[in-house]
């Protein structure tokens, strides 16, 4: 008995270690993408396309090792591929692109912080879809998620904004494309694989997000940090964040998982703010922690059902 609950000890210690690797990481690429919109005059665009583009092949790459010629068979399938499609353009993509014009409106840590709204909506939609009222643990955790907005979004100047409009509009739209990117390829992981499918909707986003942005129109001033810094992005903080995000479903619930997730709005804010010196009131830390508490009410009531 005391070696099986040592090995399960060490399963779980292991499934934290990798989802807080991740999130950490999807956090700081936050960041370090401010920090190319800031310094180096990087677009978001070009930044979406090439992420896309470059983390979804490698991650195909993965998928190959592991699945072989597997991986072009949900294109031959009409159902799967028009879902594939529409999570690519509206999910991938959507998230991805909302989530960086929050940034370039913003900061990393409001950007970020504004798409943890995002399992709010999906618990509010899975209500109304159910004909139900929320119940009393997700009432708190919407009544938490409305006032943490209004802190972040005041900075607790309740007579003006502290964020552009803009700013608030894609962060809103972040949080939006988020609850869809979560909630509409269930059937398709449940049946081809998380890895497949990520892969696959970051290269087909990427495509049909060259038709506005090719990827070939460089943007930024080039340089050995600015350099590092995409390079960040697109292995760290996109292919790596991933894959231990992925990986860490082998030893953890999903409850447990998006619980611990729930780390990547703290490490985005706090390396923004001890990093590119963002200016964070308290009201702000207060509306950050508001809705990280909405992500575990609503985690731990996942677990319990």
């Amino acid at each position: 008995m005391t070696r099986l609950h040592t090995a399960g000890d060490r399963s779980f210690a292991t499934g934290i270690a990798l989802v807080l690797t991740g999130a950490s990481l999807w956090g700081i690429s936050g960041t370090v993408g401010q920090f190319l919109f800031q310094y180096y005059h990087f677009t978001a665009e070009w930044l979406v396309v090439a992420r896309l583009l470059l983390s979804g092949i490698l991650l195909l790459f993965i998928a190959y090792k592991k699945e072989g010629t597997r991986i072009w068979t949900v294109w031959k399938e009409k159902k799967d591929a028009l879902s594939l499609i529409g999570f690519s353009i509206f999910g991938m993509l959507a998230v991805q692109y909302t989530y960086f014009a929050a940034i370039v409106h913003s900061n990393a840590a409001t950007a970020t912080v504004l798409q943890y709204l995002g399992p709010v909506i999906i618990t509010l939609y899975v209500a109304a879809r159910g004909k139900r009222l929320p119940t009393s643990r997700e009432a708190i955790a919407v009544l938490l998620a409305v006032i943490g907005t209004f802190l972040l979004v005041t900075q607790g100047n309740f007579s003006q904004l502290s964020i552009s409009g803009w700013a608030l509009f894609w962060g809103l739209g972040s949080a939006a494309a988020m609850a869809f990117y979560t909630i509409q390829p269930y059937n398709l992981l449940k049946k081809w694989g998380s890895l497949m499918i990520v892969g696959w909707s970051m290269v087909a986003g990427g495509i049909g997000f060259s038709f506005i942005h090719p990827p070939w129109r460089l943007a930024g001033n080039w340089s050995p940090a600015s350099g590092l810094a995409v390079f960040f992005i697109i292995i760290l903080g996109t292919l790596v964040a991933f894959y231990c995000y992925l990986e860490s479903l082998k030893y953890l619930s999903p409850a447990e998982t998006s619980l611990f997730a729930s780390v990547e709005p703290l490490s985005a804010a706090f390396t923004s703010v001890l990093w590119l010196k963002v200016p964070f009131s308290f009201a702000a830390w207060g509306g950050t922690f508001c809705i990280i508490a909405t992500i575990v009410l609503l985690s731990r009531g996942k677990s319990r059902k």
